[in-house]
């Protein structure tokens, strides 16, 4: 396998055609198709599907795209150190927020990045973990700050606890039920949840099932970001579960809180995920220490504000 045979797998699955892999990759339609040709003769296997309606991947080009994806990411990265290494701090960091911590501290941690790596193109996703998962197997970010949740996948990743934080099912203020008292008493309400694909069992346990409680799972919707989440609790009236700071944090306090029930939740912890076989960059490593210079400043505050957000959180580093 070559190197532009790879590219034009990963360009051809980004663009979804032929014709937008060679604009990405400023070459001709032609050398598209015959590095994609060249690859499938090598392989001995059919890679792609054409279709009228645009480029599909037989299996074998899934497997193969996957791999792809990763052997770039990782040349790129070789790129962006051996260029910080001649003094330019060049190259691409992707990193995944979950949202509280996106509510808190990430304008700031932006502001310190930017001033000590001016020339690296950063990237942030909103990340709950269902949706960074994906990414940080692919390759396509190289770190997450959220939550790893026990599953079969989980042992693909590697973790590193910045974190302790309480958790509470959080309601609208002002919702009918929000002086009740026990999860029982809520079941036969509607529930917006995010979780990972192989973390259902563990969120519906940790939840629910140990308390003894079955809710009908057909009035769960699963949302992958805030926005989302924040309409259907606010409009929709529904409950979810999730960081008790969530109603401590902008826009939020106010407007959410936690219903005091007389179940508990055990602490959840934050962490810096990636794929366990990764190696963080100089960039991802300088974005870390300003994440926790950061969070260390803010947590000897005595600002209001800052005093109520570490109420709900254990910092561990």
């Amino acid at each position: 396998m070559k190197l532009h045979q790879l590219q034009a797998l990963v360009a051809s699955a980004e663009s979804g055609s032929i014709r937008g892999a060679a604009r990405q990759l400023g070459i001709s339609q032609a050398a598209v198709t015959r590095a994609l040709r060249e690859l499938e003769i090598a392989q001995q296997v059919p890679l792609l599907i054409r279709a009228p309606s645009g480029l599909g991947f037989t299996e074998y080009g899934r497997t193969l795209l996957v791999h792809a994806r990763l052997v770039l990411k990782q040349l790129d990265q070789a790129q962006g150190e051996l260029a910080q290494l001649k003094g330019q701090n060049a190259g691409r960091l992707s990193v995944g927020v979950t949202p509280w911590i996106m509510l808190t501290f990430l304008p700031e941690v932006v502001l310190r990045f930017r001033e000590q790596m001016p020339e690296v193109q950063l990237e942030l996703f909103e990340s709950l973990m269902a949706v960074a998962q994906p990414l940080l197997r692919d390759g396509s970010m190289d770190f997450a700050l959220g939550q790893l949740q026990p599953g079969p996948t989980s042992a693909e990743f590697a973790s590193e606890a910045l974190f302790d934080y309480q958790t509470a099912v959080l309601m609208r203020s002002g919702h009918p039920r929000l002086a009740c008292r026990s999860i029982h008493d809520l079941l036969d309400l509607n529930w917006t949840l995010n979780y990972a694909p192989d973390g259902h069992d563990a969120l519906m346990h940790e939840v629910f099932w140990r308390h003894g409680a079955r809710l009908d799972e057909t009035r769960i919707v699963r949302a992958h970001s805030l926005a989302m989440l924040e309409l259907l609790i606010e409009r929709a009236e529904m409950c979810t579960w999730g960081p008790a700071i969530l109603g401590l944090a902008p826009p939020f306090l106010g407007r959410l809180q936690a219903a005091p029930l007389a179940e508990t939740f055990t602490p959840r912890q934050l962490s810096i995920v990636r794929r366990r076989d990764a190696t963080l960059s100089q960039a991802a490593q300088c974005f870390i220490d300003c994440l926790l210079q950061v969070i260390r400043r803010r947590a000897r505050s005595a600002k209001t504000e800052d005093l109520q957000l570490f109420e709900t959180v254990t910092l561990l580093v």
